[in-house]
C-alpha cells in the first residue's frame, strides 16, 4: 500500500505524518481519513483551491491534471510546478508521495504570532 508523507504544517500537522493510502482515492480523502483536516471548501468538486498541495516527491506517478484543475491552480497561493489540488490527485498504485500543505490558502490566511 502506498504511503503519503505529509511534511510538517504549523496547524494541520505540526509533527508531519506518514499515512497508508489506498490507491485510487484522492490525496484529500486520504488526508481527511487520517485526521489531517485539509481545507476543501468546495466539498472536493474541483471548484476552489483550498485543498492545494505541493507534491515534493512522486509527482510523476500521478495521473496528469485536467484543464479545469490547471485553471484553478493558476489562482492558488504559492503555486509551484508540482502543485495539485488534492481532491483531484489520486493516490498512485505503487509509488509513495511526499506532500506539503501550503501555509496559506485563498480561503484564509493561517498565521502564528
Amino acid at each position: 500500500m502506498p504511503q503519503i508523507v505529509v511534511l510538517p504544517h504549523v496547524e494541520l500537522c505540526p509533527e508531519g505524518a506518514v499515512i497508508d493510502a489506498k490507491p485510487g482515492v484522492s490525496v484529500c480523502d486520504a488526508l481527511l481519513e487520517h485526521g489531517i483536516e485539509i481545507e476543501h471548501a468546495c466539498e472536493k468538486s474541483c471548484a476552489c483551491t483550498t485543498c492545494h498541495v505541493i507534491v515534493r516527491e512522486g509527482f510523476n506517478a500521478l495521473e496528469p491534471s485536467e484543464e479545469t484543475e490547471d485553471d484553478l491552480l493558476d489562482k492558488a497561493w504559492g503555486l509551484e510546478p508540482t502543485s495539485r489540488l488534492s481532491c483531484q490527485a489520486l493516490v498512485p498504485a505503487e509509488d509513495d508521495l511526499v506532500v506539503e500543505i501550503p501555509r496559506y490558502s485563498i480561503n484564509h490566511a493561517k498565521e502564528n504570532h
